[in-house]
């Protein structure tokens, strides 16, 4: 990579001054083998080499989304089995294949779980929500549209994401029925 400094005072001016919360964030959420420390350098990495920034409107949820990604890849590869562990390579292809019936019974209790919350959030918190989740409109574009400003839509899409992320934990955590288990908390 080279050197560019336009890219170091963007990084020091838009992402620097948000790191103690990402540290904060990333505290809270333990990822085994994955420190928060490593977890921001390779966040800082992954920003100073794109190939541009100007499409970032939130630097600082583009910053977060960006060591979520980290993570999530770091999880993916924990679970990657090496392909000399596995006897037979079609039962490798058997299980890639389909999801298991019980994947399947999982997914679809999750999918009503998270409709349930959604349907249970406030008007404006839920719009919001929709707006960038399922539309894939910018908190720019969602704040102009409800006419609200975009740190209010940062904070409902935020509580949103936390509501649904902490009803989805307690049902794998209590292992019953994660609607049932949403409605009551």
């Amino acid at each position: 990579m080279f050197y560019a400094p336009e890219r170091t005072t963007w990084l020091s001016r838009e992402i620097l001054p948000h790191e103690p919360v990402l540290r904060a964030w990333l505290r809270r959420r333990r990822v085994v083998g994955l420190e928060p420390d490593d977890i921001v350098q390779e966040t800082y990495a992954v920003l100073a080499g794109l190939p541009s920034v100007a499409h970032i409107q939130s630097p600082r949820a583009y910053a977060f989304q960006t060591a979520q990604s980290i993570i999530l890849r770091h999880l993916r590869r924990a679970r990657v089995v090496r392909i000399d562990a596995i006897g037979d390579a079609t039962q490798l292809d058997m299980a890639l294949d389909d999801p298991s019936p019980e994947r399947q019974t999982a997914s679809r209790q999750d999918l009503k779980l998270a409709l349930a919350i959604i349907n249970e959030m406030p008007p404006k918190r839920r719009e919001a929500f929709m707006l960038r989740k399922l539309e894939g409109l910018s908190q720019r574009e969602i704040a102009r549209r409800m006419g609200i400003s975009e740190s209010t839509v940062e904070k409902h899409i935020g509580h949103a994401l936390h509501r649904l992320m902490d009803a989805m934990k307690g049902a794998r955590r209590d292992g019953g029925n994660p609607t049932a288990i949403a409605l009551s908390t």
